[in-house]
């Protein structure tokens, strides 16, 4: 049979592929989150995220180390707040001697070159474990904006290179671009959750943490998942407010998401790879009835295939080994 074009030419070996493919992954792209608890010489396993702990600082340290000698770039930091610290306010959360700013602390002493991302948000310091402040059963948001700009500027006073707000609150990103520049942190960037959607997904990251909501849910503030152009609205809305990295959470299930806003932005695009993610592609391989090491690649790859430039998951250390 004569053709005149074969397409399977470039496909005939690795070495081939390896040539032409249009989407690389580098250990460079992802960010690995770290959960960190009070104490020394803890290493919890969360049971819901086989493979995955909760650490104390001093075992973090030594992660961060084995990472960054892996050639992972950036670590973004969650820690758990002990109950008896917890309150409506949040104001934990600014403590200059709390686990988080501790934690920000002792990495850079340790690794000064990492890239430290921090979390902010207020559900792990709050006593109904929401983002924000509660006011007759609502959350509301310009005192909890308040709270999140002191929780950013006190992230910055302990080193952290980017913060993280995941709350999604509204004109959060202004504000705290706002507080920055007032105090003198011209250089700590902002990667903001700007497309964050209540997915059922978090299921195992609130285990983690122990940060499900007390009453109701967050639909309040994250975002519909039937919504489409609403999240290149509000990311767009971001970036004019200041953020400098943008953020699509969950991913899998918002592929197209990521794709919209690289398509609207020019600002690096980052996306979540999230614990119910991660503990699907567990479950499933346990079972058999996956490969494990090809799932994680080929999640991945598609993720940022829809175009993301940094992916925050916690397959990252599988995933660089297996590049090899």
């Amino acid at each position: 049979m004569y053709l005149q074009k074969r397409n399977r030419i470039l496909r005939q070996s690795p070495a081939i592929r390896a040539m032409v493919a249009e989407t690389i992954l580098r250990p460079e792209q992802f960010i690995a989150p770290l959960f960190i608890d009070e104490g020394k010489g803890l290493k919890t396993e969360i049971a819901s995220m086989p493979g995955y702990y909760r650490n104390s600082l001093d075992h973090t340290v030594t992660e961060v180390k084995e990472l960054w000698q892996m050639g992972i770039k950036s670590v973004l930091l969650f820690i758990k707040c002990p109950d008896d610290l917890k309150d409506n306010t949040g104001r934990e959360a600014w403590n200059p001697e709390g686990l988080m700013q501790r934690s920000i602390k002792a990495i850079k002493d340790a690794v000064p070159e990492m890239v430290v991302m921090t979390d902010v948000a207020l559900d792990p310091y709050s006593s109904y474990g929401h983002d924000g402040i509660v006011e007759n059963g609502k959350i509301v948001n310009d005192p909890t904006v308040e709270a999140l700009v002191k929780m950013s500027i006190s992230h910055a006073a302990a080193g952290a290179d980017f913060i993280a707000p995941s709350d999604m609150m509204d004109g959060r990103i202004g504000a705290i671009r706002a507080g920055l520049e007032t105090e003198g942190f011209t250089e700590t960037g902002i990667m903001s959750y700007s497309a964050k959607y209540a997915s059922c997904f978090y299921g195992p990251f609130r285990d983690a943490l122990d940060s499900a909501p007390g009453f109701g849910d967050k639909k309040t503030y994250q975002m519909d998942y039937a919504n489409r152009e609403e999240a290149v609205r509000e990311t767009l809305m971001d970036v004019e407010e200041g953020a400098d990295i943008v953020m699509v959470k969950p991913a899998l299930s918002y592929l197209d998401i990521i794709r919209d806003i690289k398509n609207s932005v020019s600002v690096p695009v980052s996306a979540y790879n999230i614990s119910g993610e991660y503990a699907m592609i567990k479950a499933a391989a346990k079972m058999g009835w996956i490969n494990e090491d090809k799932a994680i690649l080929e999640t991945l790859t598609s993720i940022r295939r829809a175009g993301a430039d940094l992916i925050a998951t916690y397959f990252a250390k599988d995933a660089v080994r297996l590049l090899g």
